[in-house]
This record gives C-alpha cells, sequence and structure tokens, in this order.
C-alpha cells in the first residue's frame, strides 16, 4: 500500500538551551511482506529495534522507508566552556613567537578565541531526545497508517466498480445461455438437412444433449458470482487482505479462461475476453492492498 507522512516536532521551550527540531519522513510502497528501513542519526543507532518493532505493530505489510533529521534550533547556538589546557598552549606559543619577533603587533583576545579548540561546546546527552524520537516516530507511522487507508479506500471503490462490470457481462452470458443452445439446435438441423439424409430424432436428440453438456457454463457462471462475494465480504474486513484478494484474482481468471474455453459463441468470448481484462485491472491494484 503507498502511502507519505510526515511528523515534525520541537524539543524544549524557548527559554531552553539546546533546543532542538526532529523531523521523520516516511513513505511505503507495495511489497509481498513489512520490510522497514530506517535512516536515523548515529546517536539513534541504538533506538533502531524499537522503532522496528513500533512499525511492525501499526503496519501490517509494505516496504516502509523511514528518514529523521535533527537540527538545532537555538540561533545563539550551544553553551561553551574555555579550555584552558589549549588557551596555556597557545599562551606559550605566543610568548615564544613574540620574543623572536622585533617589533610584535599586540594580540587581540578575539583572535585567541577563534584557536581551533579552545572554545569547546557543552553538547546535549542524545538520550535525552530519544522520548521524542520515539513518540514522533509513532506519530508519523500513525499518519502513514492513515494515507495507507485513505488510498485503501480509493482502491476499493476502483474495484467494487470493476466487479459491477464483471456482473454485467456474467449476467449477460446467462441470459443468452437459451438462446445459445436453440441456435446450436438449428445449425445442426440444417447441417443434418444439407446431407440429405434422414435423421434419428432420438439419436439427435441425445447428440444435442451431450453438446450442451460439452459447452454448458453455468458452473463457472455460478463460480464466478461466488468468487465476487466473496471478494467484496473480504474487502469489508478490517485485517489485512491482501493474499487472500490475490488468490481469488487467481480464482476469477480461472473461471474467465474456462468460459472462453467453452464458449460456443462469438458474443460468449467476447464476454469471457472482456471479463479477462477486468480481472487484469483488479489484479493489478490488488498487488497494493495490505
Amino acid at each position: 500500500m503507498t502511502g507519505f507522512a510526515r511528523a515534525e516536532v520541537a524539543t524544549g521551550t524557548d527559554e531552553e538551551a539546546n533546543r532542538s527540531q526532529l523531523l521523520w519522513e516516511a513513505r511505503s510502497i507495495n511489497h509481498r511482506y513489512l520490510e522497514v528501513q530506517l535512516k536515523v542519526p548515529d546517536f539513534c543507532r541504538g533506538l533502531e529495534t524499537e522503532l522496528r518493532q513500533l512499525a511492525t505493530a501499526k503496519l501490517g505489510r509494505g516496504r516502509v522507508e523511514a528518514s529523521l533529521s535533527v537540527r538545532s534550533t537555538d540561533q545563539q547556538g550551544p553553551p561553551a566552556h574555555l579550555n584552558t589546557a589549549v588557551l596555556q598552549q597557545v599562551v606559550t606559543h605566543l610568548k615564544a613567537v613574540s620574543s623572536a619577533l622585533p617589533n610584535p603587533s599586540p594580540v587581540s583576545p578575539l583572535d585567541v578565541l577563534r584557536w581551533p579548540g579552545l572554545l569547546e561546546a557543552d553538547e546535549r546527552d542524545p538520550a535525552e531526545l530519544f522520548p521524542h524520537v520515539l513518540a514522533s516516530f509513532t506519530t508519523v507511522i500513525a499518519d502513514l497508517d492513515e494515507a495507507r487507508a485513505r488510498e485503501g479506500a480509493r482502491i476499493a471503490e476502483m474495484l467494487e466498480r470493476r466487479l459491477e462490470e464483471i456482473e454485467v457481462h456474467v449476467a449477460d452470458v446467462v441470459r443468452r445461455l437459451p438462446d445459445v443452445l436453440a441456435r446450436i439446435r438449428e445449425r445442426m438441423a440444417e447441417r443434418i438437412a444439407a446431407l440429405g439424409v434422414p435423421a434419428n430424432p432420438e439419436r439427435l436428440e441425445q447428440e444435442i444433449a451431450l453438446l450442451a453438456q460439452k459447452i454448458d457454463v453455468s458452473e463457472e457462471l455460478d463460480r464466478l458470482g461466488a468468487h465476487i462475494a466473496e471478494f467484496r465480504d473480504n474487502l469489508k474486513s478490517d485485517v489485512p487482505i491482501g493474499r487472500r484478494l490475490d488468490f481469488l484474482v487467481q480464482e476469477l481468471n480461472r473461471e474467465a479462461n474456462t468460459l472462453a474455453s467453452k464458449s460456443a459463441d462469438t458474443e460468449t468470448t467476447r464476454r469471457a475476453v472482456d471479463m479477462k481484462v477486468l480481472i487484469e485491472q483488479i489484479r493489478e491494484q490488488v498487488q497494493n492492498v495490505e
């Protein structure tokens, strides 16, 4: 089932330092089973198992790709402290350089502060973000599930329209069955008459009965109706139905093929082909159903 969701959350308040912005993006496409691919910062690697469990508890099928980006929202930057050891080294080097020069220029303290490693940021403990990461991931997965549900409803409407079209073809074939048998009887009588030999009425009826049995498609039509009814029942279910619908599509296609092979007239064959086209359209959409 396809879907996309986005969840953004800010940690901390405006008065707090080291505030962060967490952004989750999740998308899913059809897949035979559930496959969760995570792209998270290094400090979240230890959460991957728990994140996968959260996704598995909510989603049943599909290839899910979720990515997390984290950025600081503190415009002043995180607090920092002075590395006194580095400062002492800088002072020692400045004294050595100044003593070696004839007329050394004074050194600005701001220039000293720019020395790499002199100011060290007070880094936030990554574990403080873990609850926010898990909570925002739960939100984005729930939103993704809702997006998939909306897509599922749209697919269900399309499938229902295709089922209704198949039923129209089935009803037409059922309605024409007596006419098809009558035309077979007429053609057989015409061929016997063309031979110019008398026909045994009893034997003729036996042959017609055998032929009618051979081309009888009532059983296939009944099974088509039963499969369509079961298909509809599954569409109303709240549990994953993708695999079951895929099986029912195979059964629908099998009955349509049998109907075409047993067809005794062009119109029935055309109807069977139209059914197969509709069933193929259903099959393509069923691949996207969880």
